[in-house]
């Protein structure tokens, strides 16, 4: 059964890792991070709770322009950082994020004099450019953007190739546009006066007219809005993106901006593998060397948590980032310490057992039986670990977490599965019987005999050890209280 299922997992890891792609992060793919910081308004703290608000609208923006794999994360209360893999230009970053600023709708008063300033009156009226250039005097903020719904494009086959965006309102957004819109309809058709201008950022990002059917006073519904103009695909889209992102409940500005690029992510990516063979290597000659054929198979085992780790990562869709692969190869340890805690207790086991043909085979079983419990225990601890960093962190930190649990379940599932039934083989087969030397469990081993026999007896000064850990535990509690968290 354990033969089945084991082959089963093989299969099926085999399958996923050859016929699915891994996910890259910025830093194996390149591209670019940026650094924000929330502010203060005057009516909203800058706190984590409000930092969060504006993560989701962010999101919003950049998943509608399209990023592939976009990562937003919020980073202690007010910082955000912002990850787009294949972004190399920090210019088009900033524009794939969207303004950071406010997203309102303004009523349009006149058309303004050409050199008339640009800035906002006392009356709350300010003078700005419309999309194609010409200076517009507009009225105070009538809705913001949070009470924007829906932005979606569409298109009219009876008016050709032509695209539209879809607006809906939410709350008491939609009895303001209708009111905006009943105002705009009283001007004649042509007169900017009859325009609603969509600010972002402090420019006009659309200005559109009130269609010459709606009566003046009558006003258009907030549900079944729709913005008309010259757009192709792309502007529809962009425009709907900008407008379906809404406004930001605080200010933001940008405290750091990298690029990296894909050459330096591919370097990392060889470097990561050189160290997991390397790695994977020496794991191999070493538990081979100490526990000679059951080592050995060990080592077979060690290879096939690799493929089962790789297919899981793949197969849950997670990104791969450099501290994930750092996660990779740190599991690569914790893959072989189930084993040798399991030979080890079969040693003890067959050094207590009779002297008979089933001595071997009995020593194993009991090896992995007795020693269910500690392994447990220590993948338990270390998955704790990994959660909490998956829980707490962000960014990178959050990938290290993430390899480092697959890491620890696949170190599990090759050490009590895969490694179970291959050396169970091994010691049933005819040869190890006869010489039950080979397969590495009939002795306690040179390095053990020599701890035990000439090794430190720390115990002995327990006293002295344990003032040394007292003074290293103050030391590090001193520093946490004078450099703070």
């Amino acid at each position: 059964m354990r033969a089945l299922a084991a082959a089963a997992v093989l299969v099926a890891a085999a399958v996923v890792a050859l016929t699915s792609p891994v996910r890259l992060g910025l830093d194996l793919r390149g591209g670019t991070q940026i650094v924000l910081e929330t502010r203060d308004t005057g009516s909203v703290v800058a706190d984590a709770e409000s930092t969060d608000r504006v993560v989701e609208v962010l999101r919003k923006r950049v998943d509608a322009l399209g990023v592939s794999e976009p990562t937003l994360v919020r980073s202690g209360d007010t910082r955000i950082i912002v990850e787009l893999p294949g972004v190399q230009d920090p210019r088009e970053a900033a524009r794939t994020i969207g303004r950071t600023a406010q997203l309102t709708f303004h009523p349009v008063v006149s058309a303004a004099e050409p050199g008339t300033a640009a800035s906002v009156r006392p009356d709350g009226s300010r003078v700005v450019a419309d999309e194609t250039g010409s200076l517009l005097r507009l009225g105070p903020t009538a809705i913001t953007g949070d009470l924007v719904s829906s932005a979606d494009v569409g298109s009219d086959p009876q008016r050709g190739s032509a695209w539209f965006v879809s607006l809906g309102f939410g709350g008491a957004g939609g009895e303001r546009w209708q009111r905006l819109t009943a105002q705009a309809a009283c001007a004649a058709v042509g007169d900017p006066a009859r325009r609603v201008a969509i600010v972002l950022d402090g420019a006009v990002i659309s200005s559109p007219q009130v269609d010459p059917s709606i009566a003046c006073g009558t006003g258009i519904p907030g549900a079944g809005t729709q913005i008309t103009g010259s757009f192709g695909v792309e502007e529809a889209k962009d425009l709907a993106a900008l407008i379906r992102g809404g406004s930001l409940p605080l200010d933001v500005s940008v405290v750091e901006q990298r690029t990296v690029g894909p050459t330096l992510g591919a370097a990392a990516i060889d470097a990561s593998i050189t160290a997991a063979l390397i790695g994977l290597a020496l794991t191999a000659l070493f538990i081979s060397l100490v526990y000679r054929l059951v080592g050995l198979v060990a080592s077979i085992a060690l290879a096939c948590y690799s493929l089962i780790s790789y297919a899981v990562l793949v197969a849950l869709g997670a990104t791969l980032t450099l501290p994930g692969l750092a996660g990779f190869v740190l599991a690569i340890g914790l893959a072989i310490d189930a084993n040798v805690l399991v030979f080890e207790r079969a040693r003890e086991e067959y050094a207590a057992g009779r002297a008979d043909d089933r001595r071997l085979e009995g020593a194993l079983h009991a090896g992995f039986d007795k020693a269910w419990t500690a392994i447990v225990d220590s993948n338990v601890t270390t998955l704790i670990a990994a959660g909490l960093l998956f829980w707490l962190a962000s960014g990178p930190v959050r990938g290290f977490g993430v390899t480092l649990g697959i890491g620890v379940v696949a170190s599990m599932v090759s050490a009590l599965v895969i490694a179970r039934v291959l050396t169970q083989l091994v010691v049933r087969s005819r040869w190890v019987r006869e010489h039950p030397s080979a397969s590495g469990l009939t002795g306690n081993g040179r390095l053990r005999r020599a701890l035990e026999e000439r090794g430190p007896d720390l115990m002995s000064r327990r006293r002295l050890w344990l003032g040394v850990s007292g003074v290293l535990v103050a030391l590090s509690l001193a520093g946490v209280a004078v450099r703070g968290l």
